[in-house]
Order: C-alpha cells, then structure tokens, then sequence
C-alpha cells in the first residue's frame, strides 16, 4: 500500500467507530489497531468489516480493528495524526488531564505508597483542628503585641494550645483506625506520650518528659498496639477476649512505648526539626529552590504524603512548619503558568474559560484545577509552572538564611489562603510580607517561563485553530500518555 492509501484507510476507519471524540487510546500490536472507546455503541461493525484493508474486529478490553502486519504499524500513525488535527478544547485537556491522574493513581499504588496513603488518612481527618488552632494562635499573638484584651488572651491560648497538647491522643485513635485495630485502644496507648506522670520514669538513663516523641511516638504505639490486638484476637479464647485482649493491648504496647519508642522517636523528632533548621539555615535560596520546584512532581508520584508527619512534628515542636510556606510557592507558579496561557492563547476561549473559572480557587491554594486542566496535560506549562514555584521557593528559602523564618501554624492551607496561618521568628507583618514576596515571584517567574517556553510554535498553531462549528468529532476527547497528544507535547 501507498502513504496515500494508509491514511486513506484510517481516515475511513475513523468515523466508524464514533469520530475522534469517541476515541480515548490508541494503540497497536502486531497485527490490530487497538482502541480505547468512549462509548462503543457508537462503532459500526458492518461497515468497518467491510472495508478493504479490515480483516475482522474483537471487541476485548480493547475495541481491535484487525489490519495484519506491517499495515497496521502504517495506519496507526496516520490514525493518530488525523485526531491530532482536530481542534483542542478545555474539554479535551480535561479529559486528558483525567487520564494522567488515574494512570498516577495506578502508578501509585505500590505497597510503600499506599502505606504513606495511610499515614496521610491518619493527619488529614486532623486539619481542620490544626486550622482553626492556628488562627486562633495567630490572633492571640497579635492581641499580645498590641497589648489588646490583656483578660482574654490567655482563654485564647488555652484556645489554640489544647488541641496540640493532646495531638497525640487523636493521632494514636486515628492510627489504630486506619491500620485495622480498635481505635479506642490506639488513642489510649498514645495518651501514655502526654500523661504528666511520665516524667516520673527513667528510660535509657534519662527521665522521660511529657510529650516526649509527639506524633511520631503515637503513630508507632498505636500501630504496635493494632499488631499485638490482632495477635491476641487469633490466640485469646472467645470467652475471655473481652478483657484479655484490651488488657494485654494497652500493656505490652504502653511498656514498649514508655522503654523504648518515646526515647527513640523523640530523638527522631528532635533530628528532624534540627535537620529543617540546618536546612535552611545553611542551604537558603537553593534548598528553597530545591523544594519549591520539586513539590509538585512528589504529589504526581504519591511522594508528598510522607511530608505530612513531619509538618505535624515541627509543628508541634517549634509552633509553625518552616517548610510549608516554601512548598505552597509551587501553587504560585501555576498561576502565573496559567496567566500566561491564558494570554498566549487568545484565539483558545474554551481553554481561556476554564482558566478564568480555575485561577480564583488556583490564588486561594486550591491548584488541582488548573493542573488537571491545564497545565498537565499541556506539558511545557506543568514544567515552567514547576520553574516559577522554584523561584519562589528560593526568596522564602533566602530570607530563612538570613535569619527571617517564615511557617506555618497548620497544614492544609496554601497560597492566599496561608496568610491567617503565617507564623515566624520575627514581627508578623516581616513574616507576611516574606511570604508574599515569594508569591509575587513565583507568579512572576512562572508567568514569564511560560510565556517564553512553555510552547512551541506548532503547540500554539493548534492550540488557536478555531474550532470547526460544524465538525462532527469536536467533542471532548482523551488521550493515552502513551500515545500522541494534539498539542505536540
């Protein structure tokens, strides 16, 4: 067969099997083109049969239009590039962003990351506490410096510092939960760590102190406390498992907890808040750069739900995470990614539409939006985006070198929705213009790459071809990461 022929015979194809707005993978074996389908009743078997280069079809996972060898390694291209012409929309980007994400979410569920998985589920039922703590935290510590309401601040600190004396009662019930056991019996191992009698006890020749190993000595009690619970529900007899099983549960995991885990994740504790500190005390601009840029390529790979014990545990040492601040410059440069789409494509009002409905929520922290519907699946953008967040990473990164810490009080919250939670070393209004500083640059910085890099000259042809009125396939449509994608990326 001819060049003309093959792309005659995939252009023949695919109408037939619903037009490219029905087709979300492309694919091909040896011997069949293999298809991914929105919805198969849109394919017309008989007259797929029927043409000349089709010797059958098999309707598997897979709609696989059998085209013999050598024929159908010719087809699929010119297949793929007569999808490629047509029009790109938000729909489209969407659906592809929606592809990656659960490509990233197969991807992710290896063992080790499904165990981060969990450990996240155990902090994140605790945010809203950690929020609404933190701002009341906030608030108290203007009130002092003002030298305002002098009866009610202290209500306010019992306010904001209950919560967080007893972290590790909620940490150690959420734990027990998660991990399968009863979560009664978590919460009562890990209220050992802040029992005031603790101090009491001598382990490795030092006394312990309340509160001694934070979340991290909860979270190993109350996952100790779940594995020697299930050991006694397989061996205690049914009729007495009702007062062996919590017995020995809170026994064997309070021993191994008060002579052994509160010493040792204590001194985990106090390392990772040392390491933070040295960190960016010593590394500065390029650890902020380091960590601004890399955030969000550790979220596509699941990596970012190790970082949520740590917030807890500097948080709760020091009464704000130095590290958040830095990485919520990531969301910033998806802005200012985003901007720059928008005025690159100015021809694009599908995807301009969904940027001016994403960008609002994008400036309040909430950057799922625009990089599942625009930037990701774009490409070039994700990376400049990435470039900003370093940028901004890197000023809040130098001014922790200088002496200014910049964190937060609670995690969850990012962009401009950090400001009530915004916490330092220094006066608040230092501390808040820092963080904005590194806002502003990260938005800047994003803006610009983007605009200069973040699209080749064909990306921006396609991306501004108006789309077709009267096309019959300029439905949304999704693509396979592993296949072509319109925009050329």
């Amino acid at each position: 067969m001819s060049t003309i022929d093959h792309k005659a015979t995939a252009a023949a194809i695919l109408p037939l099997v619903g037009g490219a707005a029905n087709v979300t993978s492309v694919a091909h074996c040896m011997t069949r083109l293999r298809l991914g389908l929105r919805d198969r009743s849109l394919v017309r078997d008989e007259e797929l049969t029927a043409l000349p280069a089709v010797m059958g079809v098999v309707d598997d996972d897979t709609y696989q239009i059998v085209l013999g060898p050598g024929t159908v390694a010719r087809v699929t291209p010119e297949f793929e590039a007569l999808i490629a012409e047509a029009p790109v929309t938000a729909e489209a980007l969407a659906d592809r962003g929606a592809a990656i994400r659960a490509e990233r979410k197969s991807r992710n569920a290896t063992p080790f990351k499904l165990f981060l998985r969990k450990i996240a589920n155990i902090f994140v039922p605790l945010i809203p506490a950690l929020i609404g703590c933190g701002i009341i935290a906030g608030l108290n510590g203007l009130l002092i410096n003002l030298g305002w309401l002098p009866s009610v601040t202290p209500a306010l600190a019992a306010m904001a510092s209950g919560f967080m004396a007893l972290i590790a009662v909620f940490v150690g019930y959420n734990t027990a939960k998660e991990f399968g056991g009863t979560p009664i019996l978590g919460g009562a191992v890990a209220a050992i760590i802040v029992f005031p009698g603790v101090a009491n006890i001598e382990a490795f020749g030092q006394k312990l102190s309340p509160g001694q190993g934070g979340v991290l000595g909860a979270l190993a009690a109350a996952i100790l406390a779940v594995y020697v619970e299930k050991w006694c529900r397989r061996v205690v007899p049914a009729s007495l498992d009702v007062l062996v099983t919590p017995t020995l549960t809170v026994l064997v995991s309070g021993l191994v907890t008060i002579f052994g885990l509160m010493f040792v994740a204590g001194e985990i504790s106090t390392a990772i808040g040392d390491f933070a500190n040295w960190l960016l005390a010593s590394g500065g601009a390029g650890a902020g750069f380091v960590l601004g840029g890399l955030f969000l390529p550790l979220v596509m790979l699941g990596l970012h739900q190790a970082l949520i014990p740590i917030h807890a545990t500097l948080i709760e040492q020091q009464g704000f995470t130095v590290l958040l601040p830095i990485l919520a410059m990531a969301g910033a440069g998806q802005v200012g990614a985003a901007v720059a789409v928008y005025a690159r494509l100015p021809h694009n009002t599908s995807i301009r539409n969904t940027i001016k409905s994403a960008l609002p929520a994008g400036v309040l922290g909430v950057g799922e939006p625009l990089i599942y519907g625009v930037s990701l699946p774009l490409g070039r953008p994700f990376i400049t985006a990435c470039v900003g967040g370093a940028f901004g990473g890197g000023f809040v990164g130098l001014f922790n070198m200088l002496g200014d810490k910049v964190g937060s009080t609670a995690i969850g919250p990012s962009g401009w929705a950090l400001f009530p939670l915004v916490d330092g070393n220094k006066g608040l209004g230092e501390t808040i213009a820092i963080y904005a500083g590194g806002l502003l640059a990260g938005y800047a910085v994003g803006f610009l790459a983007t605009y200069w890099f973040g699209f080749t000259q064909q990306m921006l042809t396609d991306l501004n071809a108006a789309p077709a009125e009267d096309a019959p396939d300029s439905q949304p449509r999704e693509f396979s990461p592993a296949t072509s994608s319109p925009a050329g990326v």
